[in-house]
C-alpha cells in the first residue's frame, strides 16, 4: 500500500517536520499536594504549565526542556526530562533538514534520500519521547501522561518511510 506518491514526498516531509515542532508530545493533568490541579502541555522545545485556581499571570509558566531538567535536577524524574531534551534535539534535526529540503530540494535530494532520513528522524523522535513519557509515568510524576504527539510522530515517520520513491 502506498501512502505518499513520489512527486509529493519531499513536500510532505517538510510539512510533517513542521507539524512535529508544533504538536504537543505529552499532555498531563495532575493534582499536586499544596498546589492543586496542574496541566502540563509539553511541546518539543517548551512546556506550558498551568495551575488552576489562581490568576493567569501567576498560573502560567513556560519552560524549555533544559530549564525543566535543571528544575528537576536531583529528582528521580530528571531522567525523563533528559529523554525529552534528546527528543527535542532529534525533532530539531528534523526541522533543520526540512529547512534545507525546503530551500534546496534539488541539492539535498541529489546527496541522499531526505524523505527516508526524515522518516527515520521522526520515528526516532517518537521512540525517544515514548521513553520520556514512560519515565514520567513510572518515576512517580503525578497524573497520567497522555502521549498525544508521540503517536503522530510514529505515523508521520511511518508514512515517510513507506513513501514510494522513484
Amino acid at each position: 500500500m502506498v501512502w505518499v506518491r513520489s512527486e509529493y514526498a519531499e513536500e510532505l516531509a517538510v510539512v510533517l517536520a513542521w507539524f512535529s515542532v508544533l504538536l504537543p508530545w505529552n499532555v498531563t493533568y495532575s493534582t499536586l499536594s499544596g498546589v492543586g490541579s496542574v496541566l502540563f502541555v509539553r511541546f518539543p522545545f517548551f512546556q506550558v504549565r498551568y495551575v488552576f485556581g489562581i490568576s493567569i499571570s501567576k498560573a502560567t509558566t513556560l519552560m524549555t526542556p533544559l530549564g525543566a531538567l535543571s528544575y528537576q535536577e536531583g529528582q528521580s524524574i530528571a531522567v525523563a526530562y533528559q529523554a525529552w531534551a534528546v527528543g527535542a534535539v532529534v525533532v530539531g534535526g528534523a526541522f533543520l533538514l526540512s529547512l534545507a529540503l525546503y530551500g534546496f530540494e534539488d541539492r539535498v535530494g541529489a546527496t541522499f534520500d531526505p524523505v527516508g532520513v526524515m522518516g527515520v528522524l521522526l520515528s526516532l523522535a517518537g521512540g525517544v519521547l515514548t521513553v520520556a513519557t514512560w519515565l514520567l509515568w513510572t518515576r512517580g510524576f503525578p497524573g497520567l501522561p497522555i502521549p498525544v504527539g508521540v503517536v503522530l510522530l510514529y505515523l508521520f515517520g511511518g508514512a515517510l518511510l513507506l513513501a514510494r520513491r522513484e
